[in-house]
């Protein structure tokens, strides 16, 4: 299946001069989704990991299936204050401007190897601030899974040059 015909591309959203990859119009197509995640399944049944985390929020559309599937505990990476008990935060550069992520600290166990899906890689400034969280939080990075790696912008090269394995299933320009 061609991945890229369910991905709608909305030019100067959220700002003027970014190209934003919808998955929307691919959630919503139940043949697609299926395939989606089946390959993110298959994806993450090579790679050695305890817990699966998701980037806040699409990345949980994608995350709580291969919890499911795989029977592995489901992390959430969230927005600054939606989680009740204490956190790690970190705070990073988006291409759109700047945010906070933050994970429980009771949510990963020292040397857990986390897996982390998100629905796409840009900047990769997200993506390396939830190795962060994991890293700070005393586990260690199994890998990525992005469905969307925008190819021509930074992010997936910028993990792979930290030592990450990162994996995807489409690839886009940025721009």
């Amino acid at each position: 299946m061609d991945l890229k015909k369910h991905i709608r591309s909305i030019p100067d959203y959220p700002k003027k001069g970014i190209l934003f990859r919808d998955i929307t119009t691919l959630i919503k197509n139940a043949e697609a989704f299926k395939y989606t995640n089946d390959r993110i399944i298959e994806l993450a049944k090579q790679i050695d990991f305890d817990k699966v985390a998701a980037i806040e929020s699409r990345g949980f559309v994608f995350a709580s299936t291969v919890s499911y599937h795989l029977n592995k505990p489901f992390i959430l990476l969230r927005k600054k204050n939606k989680l009740p008990a204490e956190v790690h935060s970190i705070d990073f550069e988006l291409e759109y401007g700047k945010a906070t992520i933050e994970v429980h600290k009771d949510s990963i166990e020292k040397k857990e190897k986390i897996l982390v899906i998100d629905d796409l890689i840009a900047t990769g400034g997200t993506a390396e601030a939830a190795a962060k969280l994991i890293e700070i939080s005393g586990g260690k990075v199994a890998g990525f899974i992005f469905v969307i790696n925008l190819f021509d912008l930074p992010g997936n090269n910028l993990l792979i040059k930290k030592g990450y394995k990162t994996n995807s299933l489409i690839e886009f320009p940025g721009h």
